[in-house]
């Protein structure tokens, strides 16, 4: 048994942080325990088609910002909208690590901000690399010095950018190797101006939320393409709603902070997470469905405040019918099989949703490209090459330069597959096997609770037949 699975999160309203998973990649493990034994998810291929509802969680973006902004504020910040993602549980535990009281009742966090305390002088922040990149720096404002700790394959994520922008601004830090463990003084950052790459929106959201906690004024630019622009734009609004001034440039590329801000308390709602969604658009997208999504109230990007909400006219262009439920008032998905179109998508705007898009693109008719993908090799795991298991099912997917091209095949095949523990890719696969013949095997089965921890349970509700076991695994 893999230590993932023998330390399972309890998906329902509890929040013992004593009970996160420990997290590994697959090339972390022996390759005798590998071969040996291990969890796996099974899924059955159908083509039968689905009905029910699916009740959308809310989006772990959100709620990452909304909880760091508030322990930053003195006073009471009440967060509505559980989410109950291995991610933001990691935060929780890290921010209560500097000191933060959380109280979560039902669907609602309450938060007691103020200056950062640390009860304990290392910080976790488990696998979530949002947590990693946004409290590097934060820390600073301990009264105490900190460790920032993690997964061991954070020693292989990029972050020493992110820590030279943030020495630029005055943090006192060391990390000999530039990735954790990275030991923060409680020394108060200056500000200044520094430049940083904008390969990854996180390392800019990192920046933008120490700047106005610094003592003189701060400038921050972006330097070459700017990825994931929509995440820095969500930072922007999160930040106004606690009263966090940033000026921005016309050409987006440049940031002014005024120093020694002081947050105001803010009352958040929870919008519903597009990212977990797109797993439940994308089964009814390849199969008969009559599937309500609650939770979700509109099928426009425009309509929609979520970073990754471009997937809703993606996924329209594509042909999958998505209306507004007049009962309900939530989308439902309705028809009795359609044939999907082609897309071009530029990842740089929805990196997260690489692996099921590759996924759809398999079904679609034609040839598509999902261009700009360089970026999202850096994640969890290298999606791009997980997503090329798709070959090994008889899908047609070939990584040419920084472009995916996924031409459309008649039918997939089960097959014994990895998730490299990357929960989008197991959940990506899990989908593209719920409508290949026969019967596929995915590695690291409870990847998934790290950002939809209702994710067997509502694909197993509308229709779809994935399972748990014990099994051996060859590869």
């Amino acid at each position: 048994m893999s230590d993932l699975d023998s330390r399972r999160i309890d998906a329902g309203n509890s929040y013992d942080t004593s009970k996160l998973p420990r997290v590994y990649h697959q090339s972390n493990r022996p390759r005798s325990e590998r071969t040996r034994r291990g969890f796996r998810l099974v899924i059955e291929g159908s083509s039968g088609s689905l009905d029910g509802e699916l009740k959308i969680p809310c989006s772990k973006y959100h709620a990452h910002r909304a909880l760091i902004l508030a322990s930053l504020t003195p006073g009471q910040t009440v967060i509505s909208g559980l989410s109950d993602a291995g991610h933001v549980k990691y935060t929780v535990q890290a921010l209560r690590s500097l000191g933060t009281k959380i109280k979560i009742d039902k669907d609602t966090f309450t938060v007691e901000g103020g200056p950062y305390s640390p009860v304990t002088p290392q910080v976790n922040v488990g696998s979530s690399g949002t947590t990693l990149y946004f409290l590097s720096g934060l820390a600073s404002l301990s009264d105490k010095p900190v460790t920032i700790i993690g997964q061991r394959y954070f020693q292989r994520r990029p972050i020493k950018p992110l820590l030279n922008a943030l020495a630029d601004l005055g943090v006192k830090l060391d990390s000999p190797n530039g990735c954790p463990p990275i030991s923060v003084k409680p020394v108060r950052p200056t500000g200044g101006i520094v430049r940083i790459s904008g390969l990854l929106s996180q390392w800019i959201s990192g920046l933008l939320l120490l700047a106005p906690f610094c003592t003189r004024h701060s400038t921050i630019i972006v330097e070459g393409p700017f990825n994931e622009r929509s995440y820095v734009d969500l930072t922007l609004r999160m930040m106004g709603q606690f009263g966090l001034e940033v000026e921005v440039t016309d050409s987006g590329y440049r940031f002014e902070i005024p120093p020694n801000q002081q947050p105001s308390p803010a009352v958040i709602t929870l919008p519903p997470d597009i990212g977990s969604a797109a797993f439940g658009l994308a089964a009814t997208a390849l199969h008969p469905s009559d599937v309500l999504l609650r939770g979700l109230r509109s099928p426009k990007a425009a309509e929609t405040d979520h970073p990754e909400a471009e997937l809703l006219d993606i996924i329209s262009d594509m042909g999958l019918p998505m209306n507004v439920d007049p009962v309900t008032g939530f989308v439902r998905v309705r028809h009795n099989g359609i044939g999907l179109s082609p897309i071009a998508v530029d990842c740089r705007s929805v990196p997260d949703m690489l692996p099921i898009l590759s996924v759809l693109a398999t079904f679609a008719w034609g040839e598509s490209y999902l261009s700009n993908v360089a970026h999202v090799r850096l994640k969890e795991s290298d999606r791009v090459s997980a997503m090329l298991q798709l070959n090994q099912m008889g899908g047609d997917v070939e990584l040419r330069g920084d472009q995916l091209i996924c031409r459309g095949v008649d039918e997939l095949n089960g097959a014994e597959l990895s998730s490299f523990n990357d929960h989008r890719v197991l959940m990506a696969l899990a989908i593209a096997a719920s409508r290949a013949k026969g019967e596929s095997r995915l590695t690291y089965p409870n990847a998934y609770k790290i950002s939809y921890p209702r994710f067997l349970n509502e694909m197993n509700g509308i229709g779809m037949k994935m399972s748990v076991e014990v099994g051996s695994i060859n590869f």
